[in-house]
């Protein structure tokens, strides 16, 4: 059901993915094609706001800092593993793989390959503080607008 607080979640965490993403491109080397990597990660960003902090809006704004931060690292996390499915495919396509272990294996391989890329500071400081700080938010509209 929609409310307040998924709507203004939705919002947050998209802008909060998008703005992210901004940040990341320039990490990957140059002349690399990204096609839609901003914005699969925005639809993350949307759907981690919508239904984890959206769904938890009106509990508290000590639960609003908890759930800011859970849903900032399920928006990392499976925007992360997608991103690294969707090389794989591209990738399996081009034969790349001898066999189906071998592609799975690297999906895994990519996951922690770009987890490690984006470990710098200007990255998890701005997830962290914006994912907190969306999270705040959306408790102040979850619970003035019920």
């Amino acid at each position: 059901m929609p409310t307040m607080g998924r709507l203004v979640g939705a919002f947050l965490y998209g802008a909060l993915a998008w703005y992210t993403t901004i940040l990341i491109v320039p990490l990957f080397p140059e002349g690399t094609n990204l096609g839609w990597f901003q914005e699969i990660n925005t639809v993350f960003g949307l759907w981690v706001g919508w239904t984890i902090a959206g769904s938890r809006a009106g509990t508290g704004y000590t639960a609003a800092f908890s759930y800011g931060l859970t849903a900032t690292i399920a928006m990392v996390v499976t925007a992360n593993f997608f991103n690294s499915a969707i090389v794989m495919v591209d990738q399996s396509l081009r034969r790349r793989y001898d066999g189906p272990g071998e592609a799975v294996t690297a999906v895994f391989e990519m996951f922690v390959e770009h987890g490690e890329m984006i470990m710098t500071s200007e990255i998890i400081s701005t997830l962290l503080i914006g994912g907190i700080g969306a999270g705040l938010i959306v408790e102040f509209f979850g619970k003035r607008f019920t």
